[in-house]
């Protein structure tokens, strides 16, 4: 919608730091560098974040990094990562609500239910340059 899906690269992840570090060595041998990478998670973002810093890849100056969900980690000083925010509390709520239901038998709603995240932004991201 915004002209952006010849731009977009997704390549396979998982959750760990490891996995993330996988993923940004594939990106370091791309060019050019991407200008953002969105990580499966917070754990697999530090592993972006560690592998450019040694790469001596400036975040954010050069590359934006942002994680998935708020975790301690993100938290950290040193990390400072901004991050995809999830309504933890509502979603299990919701969750637990419906099973509570289907168990005892009850009507369970069919439609969908939408929790919207929000963006935590913190230090490892900047605008375009």
């Amino acid at each position: 919608r915004h002209g952006l899906a010849d731009r977009v690269r997704v390549l396979p992840g998982g959750l760990t730091e490891e996995d993330g570090a996988t993923g940004a060595h594939a990106l370091l041998d791309a060019t050019p560098l991407p200008t953002a990478v969105l990580a499966f998670n917070d754990r697999s973002a530090t592993g972006v974040l560690d592998t450019f810093l040694r790469a001596r890849v400036s975040v954010p100056d050069q590359v934006s990094v942002i994680g998935f969900d708020d975790s301690h980690l993100a938290r950290l000083a040193h990390i400072n990562l901004t991050t995809v925010g999830q309504d933890i509390p509502r979603l299990a709520e919701l969750a637990v609500g419906r099973a509570i239901a289907r168990l005892e038998g009850e009507r369970t709603p069919t439609d969908e239910a939408v929790v919207a995240p929000h963006l935590v932004i913190r230090g490892t991201t900047a605008g375009p340059a």
